[in-house]
């Protein structure tokens, strides 16, 4: 098991900037992919970062250019750096571990980013 947290949310102007934080309990698994999801409301869960087992970074192309994906795995935390930020990014961040063989999902309890225009 994991206990994921999120830090780093908060209300910020367009075009500002925030960096998220998600620590884990323990460290990253090399079997794992991590990554943020976002969720406005109303709306579906959705992808906005994976780091994958493999090393490969993929964003949802409303994020790329402006969010990056990062680990820093002596501290067992992931980052996800948030630039440019415009009123749609509004949403709640969750970090997710995602273990394969047999599929689990962990995740965090979410952060809210406001954007503000």
């Amino acid at each position: 098991q994991v206990q994921l947290v999120e830090s780093g949310g908060g209300l910020v102007q367009a075009g500002g900037s925030l960096r998220l934080s998600c620590a884990a309990s323990r460290r990253i698994l090399r079997i794992s992919t991590r990554g943020w999801y976002r969720q406005a409301p109303g709306k579906q869960r959705e992808l906005v970062a994976i780091l994958t087992s493999g090393g490969s970074i993929n964003y949802a192309d409303s994020v790329k250019g402006r969010f990056t994906i990062s680990r820093d795995n002596a501290k067992n935390t992931m980052y996800l750096q948030m630039n440019s930020l415009k009123p749609e990014d509004t949403a709640v961040y969750y970090c997710n571990e995602h273990l394969p063989n047999p599929s689990y999902d962990y995740w965090g309890q979410g952060t809210q980013v406001t954007v503000s225009s």
